[in-house]
């Protein structure tokens, strides 16, 4: 795991800020997800996607295929089967 070197305090409602820089590189909007994990004296937060979400869009689609690993959803199967070389 690789340390950023930020240290945030919790507040009394429990809360911590994630810095304006982290939210940015992360792509995490104001009404972003987040899933918490505990891991013995460690918790971790990942974004959160929902299954059957695209790994390129992350709108969920009743017909999206695995494919090599990735999720993808109709929409990008066709804009993906429409590039040109």
């Amino acid at each position: 795991m690789k340390s950023t070197g930020i240290v945030r305090g919790v507040d009394g409602l429990g809360r911590i800020v994630l810095p304006k820089e982290l939210r940015t590189s992360m792509k995490l909007d104001n009404d972003a997800k987040l899933e918490i994990f505990v891991e013995g004296d460690e918790i971790i937060l990942k974004k959160y996607r929902p299954t059957g979400s695209c790994d390129f869009c992350g709108e969920v689609d009743d017909n999206a295929i695995q494919y090599a690993g990735y999720c993808i959803c109709t929409s990008c199967r066709k804009k993906i089967g429409s590039m040109k070389k």
